[in-house]
């Protein structure tokens, strides 16, 4: 009798044990039914909406200062040229979008020449771009005696005796989407905005731009990688 008890008290155990591994592989498929609809929602309203990257334009470029200096090669200066740049950059950003925001988060921004970075990343403030809205930044971009290898050099001759130099004013940094209350993650963004500086001087005696300063008006477009 006793045995026959503790037969049916094993079997009771056991039917209980079943019972809660159901309830628990139940609760976990509708967690886990809850998460893929709500993927699939996120999924539908970014493929609906459609975001499409921001517009930038170059609107013009103030130069102050890039000028070439070339010396002897010494123990304390091994490199004997360098190139010293200060220009002021006016770039607009334009948010194409009807129904999507951006925040633009860790922008720099600064100048190259043949790929060279010649001037010192500039930090752009952080800031949200809603539907339709645009954005100027107008920072000014420094380097001072920026070492140049012999084929910059060479190129930046060449250019001289053209009469203009093509520089590349680029920004690199991050971005979001905002679509009602919902943002997504972070999305790398590469602008890259090309100007052409007329130049003047004596290569003899180092180069550099007509006047203390010019303004050229651009209102180059820019190509925008996310």
């Amino acid at each position: 009798m006793e045995l026959h008890r503790q037969r049916m008290s094993a079997k009771h155990c056991g039917h209980h044990d079943e019972d809660r591994r159901k309830l628990y592989r139940w609760i976990f498929a509708g967690i886990l039914a809850f998460i893929i609809l709500v993927l699939i929602a996120i999924f539908l309203i970014w493929v609906i909406l459609k975001p499409t990257k921001p517009r930038f334009i170059l609107q013009d470029a103030t130069v102050y200062v890039f000028n070439l200096s070339s010396t002897q090669p010494s123990i304390t200066s091994p490199i004997p040229n360098t190139l010293s740049t200060t220009i002021q950059a006016t770039v607009s950003s334009r948010n194409p979008n009807d129904k999507v925001g951006i925040y633009y988060q860790k922008l720099d921004i600064y100048a190259t020449y043949r790929s060279q970075q010649i001037t010192y990343p500039t930090s752009l403030p952080s800031s949200y771009q809603g539907h339709k809205e645009i954005t100027v930044w107008s920072p000014n971009l420094y380097g001072n005696a920026v070492p140049v290898s012999p084929y910059v050099l060479n190129s930046l001759l060449q250019d001289q005796n053209a009469g203009a130099v093509l520089v590349n004013i680029k920004i690199n940094g991050r971005v979001k989407w905002k679509v009602g209350t919902w943002t997504s993650g972070k999305y790398h963004i590469f602008v890259n905005c090309p100007a052409y500086i007329r130049l003047a001087g004596d290569k003899n005696s180092g180069f550099g731009l007509v006047g203390p300063a010019v303004k050229f008006q651009l209102l180059q477009s820019c190509s925008v990688d996310v």
